[in-house]
């Protein structure tokens, strides 16, 4: 893969949000997990939303339902997202994720490589981190988690600039860019904390 091209045609964003009801991060053992989506509020290009399973909402997280929370961007591309997550209980530790949509549902779960990659925002911070790219049984994406050692910096960085620069090394191959918009970042990740902070885990 090389550069990845960019949609400059905006879709709907009951369309990108339709894409984020199956995640490989919260799905169990060979079978993709689908959440109730609510509270999306769009901060320009990004939007913040809600994602719960067996949770009837409130202030509290019910006994055996899950909540989640989550500030993505889903209009640079047409078939990628990039997301900032947040569980209740562990609000102090969100995960940053890109979705990348597939032409095919997966057969199996598995971790499909494992790559160094950089992310930079702006000119600031160069970041190094390691890529894991995972694919889920009946999902129809592939998903990219990041191992960061300087997680809490680089997210104040995307909250105040302007565009998320990511780099994947592919061996021989040519490495493989993406370029994610920062506009509305800010506010779409502070209202994902603080939800998450908010929220008490019964």
């Amino acid at each position: 893969m090389g550069q990845h091209s960019k949609q400059t045609q905006r879709r709907p964003r009951w369309l990108a949000i339709a894409a984020l009801m199956v995640g490989a991060f919260f799905a169990g053992p060979g079978q993709a997990a689908t959440f109730t989506l609510s509270d999306a509020v769009d901060h320009h290009d990004w939007q913040s939303v809600t994602l719960s399973r067996g949770d009837t909402g409130g202030a509290d997280q019910a006994a055996g339902g899950e909540r989640h929370f989550r500030a993505v961007e889903s209009v640079s591309y047409s078939d990628a997202t990039l997301s900032v997550n947040a569980t209740p209980g562990v609000c102090d530790m969100p995960w940053l994720e890109v979705r990348v949509a597939l032409d095919d549902k997966q057969a199996e779960d598995q971790t499909a490589d494992i790559v160094p990659a950089q992310l930079r925002v702006d000119a600031k911070t160069l970041h190094q981190s390691v890529a894991e790219f995972i694919t889920e049984r009946g999902d129809d994406g592939f998903y990219v988690h990041f191992y960061l050692n300087d997680r809490e910096g680089l997210l104040n960085e995307m909250r105040h600039g302007k565009q998320l620069f990511l780099g994947f090394e592919q061996g021989e191959r040519d490495p493989w860019y993406m370029t994610f918009s920062l506009d509305g970042a800010d506010d779409a990740i502070g209202e994902t904390l603080h939800d998450c902070r908010a929220t008490r885990v019964l």
